[in-house]
């Protein structure tokens, strides 16, 4: 997302009155207007746009999504691929016109074939993450609703972060922007966003949200149209003013169209478009995909240094599940004092056994995290990784394909994927579909994985041992027990995306200490698909 620092001089002579909108104007919902590309006549030379494809950048983005911890730990998908249906066989441009004037919205939610694209995109090419996003929104919606109640915007702008980051809260763009509304560095200063070695408050879901409002409301203090608040959001209000000019002073989103970058026209419709799909999923079989455990978290105030991993290892609570309630702090530590308090969000089960042992998880390794009470050698929350040795390995090339994950490639071709993060030099998780990415393999090996770039999804998933019928998944979700007849022990086999965390979940009484302990791991083992691990029998 482009963002400009907004003119200070024309928000100062602005009203300043309920940021220039009334409670009775959001009460009243106003008539949408609704242009359909098939229905209009005279008034298509202004709304009618061509059939524009979707830009990528927005698919990315959703794309996105599938590689956070917290998607691909919390939610049972196996696959994330993007679907095949025929884009034209959606419904007739009069059944959309009508769903979206049902629609309560002050925002006007116009309809054109660029918007009918980006429809397909949600309800058709992208079903699953969209449905991955349904989830997320029962999570993240409530909070968006309350800071935008708090500044009496309308509800419905709450769809804008389905566009800007697709719920991921740790997104960050080509252009640096970052977190669930995407501010760029100098924008989210200027909202007072704090932004430093161990806090990026954009990736703070109330923090970032209330920025994001203020935002919001002062773009509309200018324009006094919803359309282009939400394009000024995306390209700044600058260069809409500049659009503006160049198309006579009209201030017609629709008007100044050919005047914006693409992806800006864009925008608008997609917001459209999102709206429709989280008011109207139902009636396209889309159904939200809620994870395996309870993503709900209480906040407890921080009044001293704290290290996730004091947390994590007196809590039994996995580390990347704090970093995925708690996006914002970057390095791991909580850089709290008694003049400077933080919040720390933890599983609601946890809070209890947090207050009843406080002082022990702030005095554990006290002086491993924090030697002589100061915060030294901050280190990144991954630590930096060297690679493996390939000296005599073989150079291999993978194209990425549209659905594929880091997660899933590291899998098929059995490398770690904190390698395949080094050999490509990739930040976080982020890959495009065209991308072609190294992979070392020992000597002798390379042919056993010739053939990988022209395998289907489900080729690979069978190569890899990840091709389970319904049964053995029910089965291996269970526990199911081993030849041995040990009575000692119930045996699990490992599915992608299972952590020890979830896995304990399963099995009343059993922790995720319980099991390493049983398989003699380490802190730093790791599990994968197809792996038999042994459960405890809890007497």
């Amino acid at each position: 997302m482009r963002r400009f620092f907004i003119i200070l001089t024309v928000i100062a002579t602005a009203s300043l009155s309920v940021f220039g909108i009334s409670k009775e104007d959001i009460r009243k919902v106003r008539t949408i207007q609704v242009s359909s590309v098939d229905t209009i006549t005279g008034y298509n030379k202004y709304y009618a746009l061509p059939d524009e494809e979707v830009n990528e950048i927005f698919s990315a983005q959703i794309d996105s999504l599938v590689n956070s911890w917290y998607v691909q730990n919390a939610f049972a998908i196996d696959s994330i691929e993007l679907s095949d249906i025929d884009t034209l066989s959606l419904l007739p441009d009069s059944v959309y016109v009508e769903r979206l004037q049902s629609i309560q919205s002050f925002v006007d939610l116009s309809y054109n074939q660029t918007v009918k694209n980006f429809i397909a995109m949600y309800t058709v090419k992208k079903r699953k993450l969209v449905e991955v996003m349904l989830g997320q929104a029962n999570y993240y919606f409530p909070i968006f609703e309350e800071v935008f109640d708090k500044y009496n915007l309308p509800m419905e702008l709450k769809y804008l972060s389905i566009i800007e980051s697709a719920l991921n809260p740790g997104i960050r763009s080509r252009a640096s922007a970052v977190g669930l509304w995407q501010f760029m560095y100098g924008t989210g200063r200027m909202y007072k966003l704090e932004i430093g070695t161990f806090v990026d408050e954009r990736c703070d879901p109330v923090k970032s949200t209330e920025a994001a409002a203020r935002y919001l409301s002062d773009l509309y203090k200018i324009y006094q149209n919803w359309h282009l608040v939400i394009a000024a959001y995306n390209y700044g209000p600058g260069n809409i003013n500049k659009a503006i000019r160049r198309s006579g002073g009209t201030k017609d989103y629709w008007k100044i169209y050919y005047n914006l970058p693409r992806e800006t026209r864009e925008y608008v419709p997609a917001f459209i478009a999102a709206a429709y799909v989280m008011e109207h999923y139902q009636k396209h079989n889309l159904q939200p995909r809620y994870p395996d455990f309870p993503i709900i978290a209480d906040t407890m105030v921080v009044k001293d240094y704290l290290h996730f991993k004091q947390v994590s290892e007196v809590l039994n609570v996995p580390v990347e599940q704090l970093r995925s309630l708690n996006p914002q702090y970057r390095r791991d530590i909580i850089p709290a004092t008694k003049d400077k308090p933080y919040v720390l969000k933890i599983p609601i089960e946890q809070v209890t056994a947090y207050i009843d042992k406080e002082d022990t998880i702030f005095n554990y390794k006290r002086n491993e995290f924090f030697p002589n009470n100061s915060i030294v050698n901050p280190q990144s929350k991954v630590q930096h990784h060297q690679g493996v040795d390939i000296k005599d390995m073989e150079k291999l090339y993978y194209t990425v394909k549209s659905g594929d994950n880091l997660g899933c490639i590291s899998v098929w071709y059995r490398v770690g994927l904190s390698d395949l993060r080094y050999w490509n030099n990739i930040n976080k998780n982020f890959i495009r579909a065209g991308q072609k990415l190294v992979i070392y393999k020992p000597r002798g090996t390379s042919e056993n994985y010739a053939n990988i770039n022209s395998m289907s999804y489900a080729e690979k998933q069978k190569f890899a041992g990840n091709d389970k019928s319904p049964v053995t998944k029910i089965l291996g979700t269970l526990g199911t027990s081993g030849d041995s007849g040990d009575s000692e022990f119930i045996y699990y086999t490992v599915r992608r995306g299972d952590n020890l965390y979830n896995i304990a979940r399963r099995y009343p009484g059993i922790s995720n200490s319980d099991i390493m302990q049983a398989n003699g791991l380490g802190k730093s083992a790791r599990i994968f698909p197809g792996q038999k691990l042994k459960i405890p029998r809890k007497s």
